[in-house]
């Protein structure tokens, strides 16, 4: 089990010189860092916004390495299983605009067909997106009351890691897929990123969401840190999980039931859809198995065991070098 400080003010997450600020290290129930990231070269910067609705899932990530930006827009039919996306990658992240805190600014970018423009404010957020036969309209409010898992990972004073998690917010909107027009009402999951990584990382992530129990749980990536990205929240409260999660599943059959496990956390994981992302520019690859699915299976909140029976989303192996 990890022993971490919740930060409850403001605070910069790096020094003035770049390094990781050492009271920055901790965990927030809303945004409060500032992601203050100086150089060139290992920084990274993204959003990703998973929609989840009874007949589509949408993902869409903008996102800036440094050197590139890798920017996508993906969209399933649940009912027939189709699958529609479009990808970006824009030499130099030429072009793009993050904001240094989350849940405040605009999101901007464009590249090869695809854009995205995601604006923020203390009410909710905005997303539009548009490719060659996909135009997505959403907005996501921010409930009174609505907490979301923000966590500082410690590689080193050089190599670290802000995210926010924030699951279960609801989202409406309209999807247009070649001009035919689908309702968005559902839930949707937000990953804010900002940090300076390692070279050669994998991680596991799996959120989903119900009507008043959302999930998030990850892996991998935060061991031996002393930090880690697990939680449960119960309407809109999020109850901070410590414990390093074991994670099984099969690597040869990605659609076989995963199991996740630890000290306050047995859930199960069945999948009825994988999405797989590849990119290799040389020296720069990733792989993402995606899948979506069912939760069951329970974890420990402050008041005892939630249930996780019948909660939608997804859990996920990706491997990057970057």
């Amino acid at each position: 089990m990890t022993h971490e400080r919740e930060i409850t003010e403001p605070v910069d997450l790096c020094l003035p010189g770049g390094r990781l600020n050492p009271e920055a290290v901790g965990w927030t129930r809303r945004p409060l860092h500032r992601a203050n990231l100086r150089g060139w070269g290992r920084g990274k910067r993204w959003e990703y916004w998973g929609l989840v609705t009874p007949t589509h899932i949408v993902g869409l990530v903008a996102s800036s390495l440094d050197y590139a930006g890798v920017h996508g827009l993906y969209v399933l039919d649940r009912a027939s299983g189709q699958e529609r996306s479009a990808d970006a990658v824009v030499p130099l992240a030429a072009g793009t605009r993050f904001p240094d805190r989350s849940g405040a600014g605009e999101v901007a970018v464009r590249g090869g067909g695809l854009a995205i423009g995601i604006r923020q404010d203390a009410n909710g957020t905005a997303i539009r997106a548009k490719a060659p036969g996909i135009e997505l309209s959403a907005e996501v409010p921010l409930p009174a009351g609505h907490e979301s898992l923000g966590v500082v990972v410690p590689w080193s004073a050089t190599r670290f890691q802000y995210t926010v998690k924030d699951v279960g917010r609801p989202v409406h909107g309209v999807l247009r897929l070649d001009g035919v027009e689908h309702a968005l009402d559902g839930f949707a999951v937000l990953d804010h990123g900002r940090g300076r990584w390692p070279y050669s990382v994998t991680w596991n992530w799996a959120a989903g969401a119900g009507d008043s129990v959302a999930v998030q749980l990850g892996g991998k990536w935060t061991d031996g840190t002393g930090s880690t990205e697990n939680a449960v929240f119960v309407g809109g409260r999020l109850h901070k999980i410590g414990a390093e999660l074991t994670w099984e599943y099969s690597r040869r059959d990605w659609l076989r039931p995963w199991r996740i496990h630890g000290e306050g956390v047995e859930v199960d994981f069945t999948p009825f859809h994988e999405k797989v992302a590849r990119t290799d520019l040389g020296i720069v690859a990733s792989e993402t198995h995606q899948c979506f699915g069912t939760f069951s299976g329970r974890v420990r909140a402050d008041g005892g065991w939630v249930e996780l029976d019948g909660l939608t989303g997804w859990a996920e192996e990706a491997r990057n070098r970057w």
